[in-house]
């Protein structure tokens, strides 16, 4: 993940940028003295390292832990890159010096498995199919291998780790992702729910509202790379999940103001104002600011993308301008007001207003509401449309977000959700037996087609069951169907669970991006648990009837 890089080093290495994206991944905080992020951020030991490929995933460097101080590292490394003209070490020099000076040793974590988990929670007596229940059992059972307990190591010494501290053990996505990741623990967190792992869900929630306090808000994962930016901000719903399940009255009392603030910092950072059809109005976006040159502006926009969740989508680039497919340098999050987003900030208000007993919230969710259907919403389409601030117009390719505001139970009139319904059978995105793609677009990155990613499908299906049409709930309970069995084939094939599945083969993982499909799956698993539970009596291991 990107920060603020050496600045000739990015123009010089401007023209290289797609086999650079792996940087996105592991840079992306701020430089302070003997502070490891000088090592895992940025500079020309991560610059030389990185580029000389040393390891199959880019992730690993970054993630391995340092066998001394950060400034004896640097000292040591300064002294090699003199030996060689230009600075630059050889890659077997620099494998040398890796692995004197780095170790995968896993003093990161702990042994731990969560003591709340049991074998029999109640949600599985609602599955019918006995060979769904069966695999319900498997996948409640595999919070036990995602559980992770940060160790007192990396508490005591952060100087020689990427890891972030958290006090409170953690359930990581899996695969190469080791530590926590903002928005996917609400579907993760969702599931332990259904689970009854309350302790474990609460001391996630717990971490999160540590990170709101110490950052301002939650960075996008439990890395030091990432702490200059955030995801989607879920945790107030998190709590709204936690308080349904519990009831604990005293808990969401104290995570009050924590939420307030998070809130006020997306709504201070990451807000912009419009003016459509001569009103003025405020929405927010993902939008990191960068340098004047083009390569750190560029650099900002892949970080604004990251933080949005879709990295990397064809939904982010402006290249109408010149008619080609568009590639990773079209990216311009930027210029892009995102309907996910503000439907999300718009549950977010509701949810405040409620917890909070004031009308400030409510007031601020009934403007952001007539902001989006001022400038977001298409009254012949039916639907809402990411609006593009460069060109004053709206994107009116196809996403499952373009329905998010009916998940977030954000619109003012029910004959919308009814128009919304009417656009979604005709959009091109229900063509698919295996689950809505991302989008109707190949462009060879993850968050477009033929992905189908678990989060956009729960949001969908959630809102469609929530209109008052049983058109709708029926077409809620079809999408689970075809989700649940997308899932159910690639598990009994593979006997995993993916992070992304595609829509074009029955049981096959997803793909594109910077990296292998990733097993696991910590969300993934939450939004099969939940599809189960609710529908649980009518679900078919052999898909439709």
């Amino acid at each position: 993940m990107i920060t603020l890089l050496d600045t000739a080093w990015v123009h010089t290495q401007t023209a290289l940028l797609p086999p650079l994206t792996h940087l996105l991944r592991v840079c992306m905080c701020v430089c302070a003295p003997m502070s490891p992020s000088k090592i895992y951020c940025t500079g020309e030991l991560l610059r030389q390292v990185q580029t000389a490929k040393l390891f199959d995933d880019n992730k690993s460097f970054v993630d391995m832990k340092l066998a001394a101080n950060p400034e004896v590292v640097m000292e040591a490394f300064s002294n090699l890159s003199q030996r060689f003209p230009n600075g630059t070490a050889p890659p077997s020099e620099l494998w040398l010096f890796v692995n004197a000076y780095f170790v995968d040793d896993g003093k990161q974590f702990e042994p731990w498995t969560p003591p709340d988990w049991h074998e029999r929670p109640v949600f599985l007596s609602k599955v019918s199919d006995s060979k769904l229940r069966g695999w319900a059992e498997e996948l409640h059972g595999l919070w036990k291998s995602l559980g992770r307990k940060i160790s007192n190591d990396v508490r005591d010494n952060p100087q020689l780790y990427s890891m972030i501290y958290s006090p409170n053990p953690v359930i990581i996505p899996g695969g190469r992702f080791t530590e926590f990741y903002y928005w996917d623990s609400y579907w993760v967190l969702n599931g332990l729910l259904l689970s009854e792992m309350t302790d474990t869900a609460r001391g996630m929630i717990q971490n999160f509202l540590h990170m709101v306090d110490r950052y301002g808000f939650v960075p996008n994962g439990g890395r030091i790379y990432y702490e200059r930016r955030s995801q989607p901000p879920f945790l107030s719903l998190m709590v709204e999940s936690f308080y349904e399940a519990t009831g604990d009255v005293e808990f969401l009392r104290q995570a009050l103001p924590t939420l307030v603030k998070e809130y006020m910092f997306w709504m201070e950072n990451r807000s912009t104002a419009v003016e459509v059809n001569g009103t003025s109005c405020v929405l927010n976006q993902p939008a990191l600011r960068g340098g004047h040159s083009r390569a750190e502006k560029l650099w900002a926009e892949l970080k604004s993308a990251a933080e949005s969740g879709w990295d990397f989508s064809s939904r982010w680039y402006t290249d109408t301008s010149h008619g080609g497919p568009g590639s990773l340098q079209d990216t311009s999050v930027s210029s892009v007001l995102p309907v996910d987003l503000n439907a999300l900030l718009c549950r977010c208000e509701h949810l405040l207003a409620s917890f909070h007993r004031t009308v400030a919230f409510e007031q601020a969710a009934s403007t952001r509401m007539e902001a989006m259907e001022s400038v977001l919403w298409d009254v012949e389409k039916g639907a809402w449309f990411d609006y593009n601030l460069q060109s004053g117009v709206r994107n009116y390719a196809f996403y499952p977000t373009n329905l998010s505001p009916l998940w977030a139970r954000c619109y003012s009139q029910p004959a919308m959700g009814l128009k919304a319904l009417h656009y979604l059978r005709g959009s091109g995105g229900l063509d698919y037996p295996n689950g809505v793609p991302t989008s109707l677009r190949e462009s060879t990155q993850q968050w477009d087609l033929p992905n189908a990613w678990p989060p956009l499908q729960h949001m969908l299906i959630e809102g469609l069951a929530q209109l008052d049409s049983a058109d709708s709930q029926e077409l809620a309970f079809a999408l689970a169907q075809r989700w649940i069995h997308t899932n159910w084939l690639a598990y009994a094939k593979y006997r995993a669970m993916f992070e992304k599945y595609d829509v074009s083969g029955d049981g096959k993982p997803g793909g594109g991006g910077e990296y292998e499909v990733q097993l696991g799956f910590g969300w993934t698993n939450g939004v099969a648990l939940q599809l189960l539970d609710q529908y649980g009596d009518r679900l078919s291991s052999g898909g439709m009837t």
